[in-house]
């Protein structure tokens, strides 16, 4: 099987959303949709260690990739989510190519990185050390989002570090970034030269999109869509069912 990193470097076209409501049960209901991935986020959810491994062997049973987005760039954070399993990682909130190498470090086996090779899930619990760690050089894809106006400043030099197999826009921190500035683009204004930036040094770009239409444009671009979460989905599915009936009555 074609892993997730080899069809990002080839710019497979892929879509997945984030999981951020803590169940395996959740997993599998989205995994049926037919997504090319799924995502789970720690970020910003109450999803624990042990409900996040739950969610992968979920996702393993669908047959479906498993990214996790850490809560943030740590070494316990990144390993948590590889020994569980996961398939990469997406790291939040990097802004700096220091942060991005100390990424690489942490998501990738010597000697590359320095991540350690305990006995998880991922390694087969001890019996299968040595295979899990030569699959995980081939096939751990290692993501950064980029959500400040100091990450795209840095950008080219965030790109240039070893390791890094795709950049991820964050549209709405961006754009909380930029408001905060008080600078006079728009997140739109700025998408352009990142796209620009990142297909001069040939890296692939993903995004965030909130939905199927602009996940259609997005593609039209670039080949890697996080769309939605499942809470969204959930909650514009309740908010349609829930609408005040039109019974014609006065």
């Amino acid at each position: 099987m074609t892993s997730l990193r080899r069809k990002v470097q080839e710019r497979a076209p892929l879509r997945g959303p984030f999981l951020s409501i803590p169940s395996a049960m959740t997993a599998e209901i989205v995994a049926g949709a037919g997504p090319d991935f799924l995502c789970i986020d720690t970020e910003h959810s109450p999803i624990s260690d042990a409900v996040m491994t739950d969610m992968i062997r979920a996702a393993d049973v669908a047959g479906l990739p498993a990214l996790v987005r850490v809560r943030g760039l740590s070494g316990q954070n990144i390993a948590a989510a590889l020994d569980a399993g996961a398939c990469g990682v997406l790291v939040p909130h990097v802004s700096t190519a220091e942060e991005a190498r100390a990424v690489v470090r942490y998501a990738r086996f010597p000697p590359e990185g320095c991540r350690g090779a305990g006995p998880g899930r991922a390694a087969g619990y001890l019996r299968d050390i040595p295979g899990y760690i030569a699959r995980a050089r081939q096939d751990t894809l290692v993501m950064v989002q980029i959500e400040t106006m100091t990450a795209i400043e840095n950008l080219a030099e965030i790109i240039a570090v070893p390791g890094i197999d795709l950049i991820l826009v964050g549209p709405g921190d961006l754009g909380v970034d930029l408001a905060a500035r008080g600078s006079d683009k728009s997140v739109d204004e700025v998408i352009p030269g990142i796209l620009d930036t990142a297909r001069a040094a040939d890296m692939p770009v993903g995004i965030f999109s909130p939905d199927r239409d602009s996940s259609a444009r997005w593609l039209e671009q670039l080949s890697f869509v996080i769309e939605g979460s499942d809470a969204m989905y959930l909650s514009l599915a309740t908010d349609a069912a829930f609408a005040p009936l039109k019974t014609g009555k006065t």
